[in-house]
């Protein structure tokens, strides 16, 4: 899959699936710093996914400090030709206009990503 390159970041789209209804996410930081994905709540708020009483309240640190997310079980994410069923993935209010979150070494692991940064390419393995 191709990787855009801006704002001096690496930036990927993810398909997200949720109660029936999906939603692709643009400008995902590839972010292999980041334990876990993070995605923006206003990219998925068109879908109807916010937070409930159900979800679990997680907190990250960080060189910004102390910030605070909820986390929900979507029915499929889609990377590219990966695709991952019923996974848990964190939402937050992510403060930026362009960027809509980060694609973190949880999902990017699973998928068996290679990051080829001369072409600007994620290729799976097997």
């Amino acid at each position: 899959m191709k990787i855009k390159y801006k704002y001096g970041l690496l930036l990927v789209d993810i398909t997200l699936a949720y109660n029936g209804k999906s939603i692709v996410i643009e400008n995902m930081v590839v972010d292999t710093g980041a334990a876990k994905t993070l995605i923006s709540q206003d990219a998925v708020e068109n879908i109807g996914l916010h937070v409930d009483l159900n979800d679990r309240i997680v907190t990250y640190f960080g060189i910004g400090g102390k910030e605070h997310a909820f986390r929900k079980q979507v029915d499929q994410i889609q990377i590219g030709d990966f695709t991952i069923e019923e996974v848990e993935v964190d939402f937050n209010d992510f403060g930026y206009e362009d960027i809509n979150g980060l694609l973190g070494l949880d999902l990017l692991m699973k998928a068996g990503f290679n990051i080829d940064l001369l072409n600007l390419q994620m290729v799976r393995n097997g």
